[in-house]
């Protein structure tokens, strides 16, 4: 018997727990958390125990797949690259580059994210490639990128428990979207770290809080103005830190003197005395910690939300040390690598601006190539507006459903139905791929070798444990050959090693990263300029990354969509620790889906005593896009006049009621904040 265990990374959320793959004569028989990681620390989530148990799915896609009428028929590679590499070079001709678009993936590699856009741009010369941080993330990136110079966590996970003595946590829901890093509070939480829980849900660490403060959904920017209000006025700023390290204080104080906590109550609902109480914590225990996920990005105002955030940790100096700073969560494993590749409309790897033409110089001696774009692409909720109007003609989407996790998806489905020309690269025939021309079978996590980039800029190596079903190929596989056909220089790779040669050749923060240095060290932490450097803990130790931190004062705005007398309650939506964002993976997990099997409405008992509900019962939820239906759960866990759904039930999607309102820096849509109504269905 040959029995081994392969180190490998969950393929799940951003923590970047480590695990290893029990293989016994070439089948996979197990999973086993790794003791030494950092992170997980010999630990793994429900998830993670699950991670291998949707590998052999009968769903799996085993071969290509080329619409035929109403219906999918078998294909060879040959034919359905063939296939791709017509069409995209019919519609490139006729209409030009930019009617074509490209989705990269936070499930896939870092290597694989890096040929996603290198074909679009490289090869079809247009900047239209984005992935799903766009819609979760994107005001981290453009939020915390203006204040501090970079847009990425500040810390590393294992400082939280070793040095961390106040978090604030607010728009995650870290126990169940982040396990095992809510695994290192609750550890600080018990060494005596103070805990301040800000949601409009009462989730499970919030139980747990020191204090929670539970705001009006869609008001992140006047508590966090208030405070900062009380710090100030108190006499707690970390006046040192304001003159030696930041710029901007006299701006900020003009917009925040308006924002007192009386005035911060009449907007969130937040008492006074518990908005002074939790500004006194936050500036007394340092060093203090900002944890945030998408209850604050997914919002109109998300750009504005993660200013508030990083003026808040400058003003009381908190970063520069370990234990303190801001530290969004990133929700997939690898959302952080997949934007450090540049799978973003505006950027190249490591976060060069496709507008800067020495960098424009060095990618086209780079990637032998010339005429790269200037002009900044389409985000994704863009490019699926741009294929209702025309513009729009083709799309690649590699690992990702917009179908589920796009806003307003009836509407996304009327515009993807518009294009001439659609291809997925996927592992099952998800929702998007069923709309598809032609399938492309990928590979799974445990099926490829690779690397992913953990929340805390943890880059790890991905490592091949069995080989995919059938025909399927891995994603950096089938990209290659497809350059190939189109004639394209720059895509021979024998491996994804030596993809990251190049990765490290172009990209600054990633210079010193190897297969071999990720074999014999375990991980770096970005960034990594040089071979001979150690990586980076925690960021802005000595400065920032723009020099001066920039304090970016703003004012409250309200949601672009209120409660009215037709749409009483605001839906706010979220995830669930059993299921993952669309549940591709999840739903195939038999003990994940046994779990929690079937979409809900989480509502507070008074609203539900009011509109006559019962528990369990069935309720419809209305908004202006459209209704879904779902089970009842009553909880005081959230405040009346709001309503809780998760997002990972195509049956019930909770995206066919969002609506496609966006930040207009970011370009996100509003997912926490929309208004609804709420009918009984069959209740007397």
């Amino acid at each position: 018997m040959d029995y081994r265990n392969i180190l490998t990374v969950c393929p799940y959320c951003g923590a970047g727990c480590g695990l290893y793959l029990q293989m016994l004569d070439g089948e996979m028989v197990g999973v086993l958390p790794a003791k030494e990681h950092p992170v997980s620390q010999g630990k793994l989530c429900i998830k993670g125990w699950n991670a291998a148990a949707f590998l052999r799915h009968p769903d799996r896609l085993p071969r290509p797949l080329i619409r035929q009428g109403e219906r999918f028929q078998e294909a060879s590679w040959e034919e359905a690259l063939r296939l791709v590499a017509e069409q995209f070079r019919r519609i490139s001709s006729r209409y030009g580059p930019e009617a074509l678009g490209f989705l990269a993936s936070a499930k896939c590699t870092n290597e694989e994210n890096y040929l996603m856009q290198k074909l679009a741009r490289a090869g079809f010369k247009t900047n239209n490639v984005d992935h799903c941080a766009r819609l979760c993330h994107a005001p981290t990136v453009a939020g915390l990128a203006a204040a501090f110079g970079s847009g990425a966590m500040t810390n590393s996970t294992p400082e939280f428990s070793q040095h961390t003595r106040c978090f604030l946590i607010t728009g995650s829901n870290t126990t169940e979207g982040h396990p095992l890093i809510a695994s290192h509070i609750l550890k600080a939480k018990q060494q005596g770290a103070k805990l301040i829980v800000i949601d409009p849900r009462q989730v499970q660490i919030g139980r747990l809080a020191d204090i929670y403060l539970c705001p009006q959904p869609g008001t992140d920017v006047a508590w966090l103005n208030g405070l900062m209000y009380v710090i100030i006025t108190e006499g707690l700023a970390d006046q040192q830190f304001i003159q030696t390290r930041t710029e901007g204080f006299d701006q900020l104080w003009e917009v925040v003197q308006q924002y007192p906590p009386d005035r911060v109550a009449q907007i969130t609902g937040i008492p006074a005395a518990q908005l002074q109480t939790a500004a006194r914590m936050y500036a007394q225990n340092k060093p203090a910690a900002i944890i945030y996920a998408m209850g604050i990005t997914q919002h109109t105002t998300g750009t504005d939300n993660v200013k508030c955030i990083a003026n808040l940790a400058m003003l009381t100096g908190n970063l520069g040390i370990a234990g303190a700073g801001v530290n969004p969560l990133r929700g997939q494993n690898n959302v952080q690598g997949a934007c450090d590749m540049g799978a973003l409309p505006n950027v190249y790897p490591a976060y060069q601006p496709v507008s800067a033409p020495e960098v424009k110089a060095k990618l086209e001696a780079a990637w032998q190539v010339e005429g790269l774009p200037e002009q900044i692409g389409l985000t994704v909720v863009e490019m699926i507006h741009a294929a209702g109007q025309g513009n729009l003609r083709a799309m690649y989407i590699m690992a990702e459903n917009p179908l589920l996790s796009d806003p307003d998806i009836h509407d996304a489905r009327q515009c993807l139905e518009q294009l001439e020309f659609l291809v997925v690269q996927d592992i099952f025939l998800s929702e998007t791929a069923q709309l598809a021309d032609v399938v492309l079978p990928g590979a799974a996590w445990a099926e490829k070798d690779g690397t992913f980039t953990a929340t805390d800029r943890r880059i790890q190596r991905v490592r091949k444990a069995l080989p995919p079903p059938g025909e399927a190929k891995a994603d950096w596989e089938i990209i290659c050959l497809l350059a190939q056909r189109l004639g394209l220089r720059g895509f021979d790779f024998a491996g994804p090693a030596q993809i990251m040669e190049e990765v490290a050749r172009l990209a600054p923060s990633y210079g010193g990263v190897s297969y071999e240095r990720l074999d014999r060290e375990g991980f770096l932490q970005w960034p990594v300029p040089s071979p001979d450097h150690p990586g980076t803990p925690y960021l802005h130790k000595e400065k920032f990354t723009r020099g001066l931190g920039r304090f970016l004062p703003v004012h409250f705005q309200e949601a672009a969509e209120l409660p009215d007398e037709e749409y009483p309650f605001i839906l706010t939506t979220g995830r669930s620790i059993f299921q993952f964002h669309t549940g591709t993976m999840t739903r195939r997990s038999p003990k994940l889906e046994q779990e929690a099997p079937e979409p809900y409405i989480e509502i507070h008992p008074e609203d539900a005593s009011r509109l006559g509900l019962k528990m369990p019962g069935k309720v419809r939820v209305i908004s202006r896009r459209g209704q879904i239906e779902l089970t009842t759960r009553f909880t005081e866990q959230i405040r009346p006049g709001v309503v809780f759904i998760p997002f990972h039930y195509a049956e019930a999607a909770a995206n066919a009621l969002t609506q496609a309102a966006l930040d207009p820096v970011a370009k996100i849509p509003e997912y926490k904040v929309c208004a609804v109504r709420v009918e009984p269905i069959g209740q007397s």
